[in-house]
């Protein structure tokens, strides 16, 4: 009798049942902070001040992480799939590593890689990359990892990546296949019944979807997604499940804050996505990653460095009657809008490159040079030499022909359409802008027809 009631003592001490289970670990308050639609956005572009986001604002924002914390990238943090832009996402990783993030769902973007560069980030990424239903197309298994379950206080968190398989399929990377969510989760989730107390399910979808997998699985608890037009305005309650989303290349993070009382069991506190203010300090080790970046395409030979890769676009055959002649071609008969155009910031678009030391970024260089991307224009190994500024061809497009034509001195039969705000804005959009007004921005650069002797007369405004 003495010996029985030894081992039952001693079972309570252990926490064990009758089941033989550990018994549930305290309630405990666990806050998961969580970005999406990242973009490639370490820092923001810096060309006009108020500008929102960036890992270097979210840095400072989250601060260091806490014990009751878990951070997560829903999908989309990766720019696009140009070489430049997968090196950038190597700096991304690793922003997301020094805050602290336990694991980064692939969204559509990454799943434009090939299956190949993704398992090449895969070995090399220093936070754990998910996705359930991203398989290989030739054997059928996931390219990442399908969970992680991470300990808090006790309590047993399964991290689960999945995204849309809707829209994808013209996108889709060589070697890969997308399963439905929906199929993938109803392998998934039972596996994890004895694994884990908690579900957290990263799903990069839109609301309908987040919805509809809440709805058909009662295991899930908490759902973050990223492929959603807005940040989500409240959280949704679906089911068991609580849902929130955010998007905006950086410009906003999620929060969601629950006690976790029992297995499969929480009481909600707050859930919110909050704007990533300018008057937020930058962080300085990470923005130290994005000098970095800046400094190794520096000194990399890019694909948009190659004439024939630009070329590549091009109708086999059929040759640009003009090339970039250069803004300084126009001076001569165009001088009183070259004055015009010398008081303007577009004169000194270049320098503020460097001031940052983006004049190597591709990111930048289409705004700040003279046809870079384009056969004859702007290449980084000009080094700022030519063709840099906001010049003239930037918005009337090349213009040798109608510079020979005029220095021929017979017939002008080469003539630039009149410009508007459209032109603008290929550039002035967005975070790369105030919000652009045409009536607002022109004023700073108005030109038009010439007038006195040498005047072409071409050079017309809408």
């Amino acid at each position: 009798m003495a010996l029985v009631l030894g081992l039952v003592v001693l079972a309570g001490a252990l926490g064990l049942g009758g089941c033989g289970k550990p018994a549930a670990p305290k309630p405990q308050t666990v806050s998961f902070l969580f970005t999406g639609d990242v973009r490639g956005r370490l820092v923001p572009c810096g060309c006009f001040t108020g500008q929102l986001g960036g890992l270097t604002r979210i840095a400072t924002f989250f601060g260091p992480a806490t014990g009751d914390q878990v951070r997560v990238d829903v999908g989309d943090a990766l720019a696009g799939t140009a070489d430049y832009e997968r090196i950038q996402y190597g700096y991304i990783q690793q922003a997301f590593a020094r805050l602290g993030y336990e694991a980064l769902n692939v969204g559509h973007r990454e799943a434009a890689l090939s299956a190949e560069e993704l398992r090449g980030l895969k070995a090399k990424a220093p936070v754990p990359m998910l996705s359930a239903n991203l398989l290989d197309r030739a054997s059928g298994a996931p390219i990442f990892d399908t969970h992680r379950i991470i300990v808090r206080q006790g309590w047993r968190i399964a991290l689960v990546g999945v995204m849309d398989a809707r829209g994808i399929g013209e996108t889709l990377g060589e070697g890969l296949a997308i399963e439905a969510p929906e199929v993938t989760l109803g392998k998934v989730l039972p596996r994890l019944k004895d694994q884990a107390d908690f579900i957290v399910l990263l799903a990069f979808t839109d609301e309908a979807g987040m919805s509809a997998l809440a709805k058909q699985f009662y295991e899930i608890d908490v759902i973050l997604g990223g492929k959603v037009r807005q940040p989500s305005q409240q959280i949704v309650k679906e089911n068991r499940a609580l849902i929130l989303a955010t998007t905006n290349e950086s410009r906003a993070v999620g929060v969601l804050e629950t006690k976790l009382v029992a297995p499969h069991r929480q009481e909600m506190i707050r859930g919110e996505v909050v704007l990533v203010s300018d008057q937020i300090p930058q962080d300085a080790t990470i923005a130290a990653l994005a000098t970095q970046y800046r400094d190794e395409v520096r000194r990399t030979k890019l694909a948009i460095d190659d004439p024939a890769t630009l070329q590549e676009d091009m109708v086999p055959g059929v040759q640009a009657r003009s090339t970039f002649a250069g803004t300084q071609s126009c001076t001569s008969c165009h001088p009183q809008a070259m004055q015009a155009w010398a008081k303007s910031g577009h004169a000194r678009a270049f320098h503020t490159l460097l001031e940052t030391k983006a004049d190597a970024d591709p990111n930048c260089l289409p705004c700040h040079t003279v046809g870079f991307g384009k056969p004859s224009g702007y290449r980084r190994e000009l080094a700022g030499a030519k063709l840099v500024d906001v010049g003239c061809e930037s918005c009337h497009g090349p213009g040798s022909q109608h510079v020979a034509e005029r220095l021929a001195g017979g017939e002008i039969t080469t003539r630039f359409r009149p410009i508007g705000a459209g032109d603008c804005q290929k550039c002035h959009h967005g975070e790369f802008s105030r919000p652009f007004a045409w009536d607002e921005f022109w004023p700073h650069v108005k030109h038009g027809k010439e007038i006195g002797p040498g005047a072409s007369g071409v050079l017309r405004v809408r």
